[in-house]
């Protein structure tokens, strides 16, 4: 019917989408109440993004979960945010993956302490660029509209080792971001459609190294 309103996908939504807990859809209503607040003095995502948040932003940083390896211990979210994916990782992985967000600009630092502690999360936020931080290696990475692959793939290697699995949300350039990062980079390089965005996708990319030009 024309001039009806655009169907909203809600936190009923996203719990029937993915099965979580009453629990965990309570603390998540908890960050999305939170970064409204926070959102109306400081720029943290887009004020139009916020009217399709369950949609937009929480769902599409958890449709990653599902391809976390089960036996991933640890995962680094790089440039985190708003807390996409990484804390609503943090959350649909409480218990089993122990989450450090790294974040560069202080003042959404301070958010992600705030909606941490908000949902009673334990995760390292590290206030600082990610390559002047001493840093471990991880078992997954994840990133969401960080950078370039090329550049991400840079990042993520400070943090990798050979089994380390990253985990990039990807938009509609992916194709030529793959054909430029493969002049420099080896790698294995797997698509899964998004469940959110029609042009976009997520990235899983294996054993990934640099190769010199020449």
């Amino acid at each position: 019917m024309s001039g009806a309103p655009p169907e909203v996908f809600g936190p009923d939504d996203f719990a029937a989408r993915t099965g979580v807990s009453r629990e965990t859809l309570d603390r998540l209503k908890t960050y999305v109440a939170l970064l409204a607040d926070w959102n109306s003095r400081h720029n943290l995502v887009s004020a139009r993004s916020l009217d399709d948040v369950w949609r937009r932003h929480v769902w599409d940083s958890a449709q990653l979960a599902p391809l976390v390896p089960s036996t991933a211990k640890t995962l680094a979210d790089l440039g985190s945010g708003a807390g996409f994916p990484g804390l609503v990782l943090a959350e649909l992985l409480r218990g089993q993956v122990r989450v450090t967000l790294f974040e560069s600009i202080g003042k959404k630092a301070d958010f992600l302490r705030a909606a941490a502690e908000a949902m009673a999360l334990d995760v390292d936020i590290r206030n600082a660029r990610i390559e002047a931080t001493p840093t471990g290696k991880f078992d997954v990475v994840t990133a969401r509209a960080l950078a370039p692959l090329d550049k991400l793939l840079g990042y993520a290697q400070l943090l990798a080792r050979r089994e380390t699995v990253c985990l990039f949300l990807k938009g509609q350039n992916l194709g030529s971001e793959l054909t430029e990062a493969r002049k420099s980079w080896k790698m294995k390089a797997f698509q899964h459609p998004s469940a959110t965005d029609p042009s976009g996708a997520i990235l899983e990319v294996r054993e990934f190294r640099h190769v010199r030009a020449g």
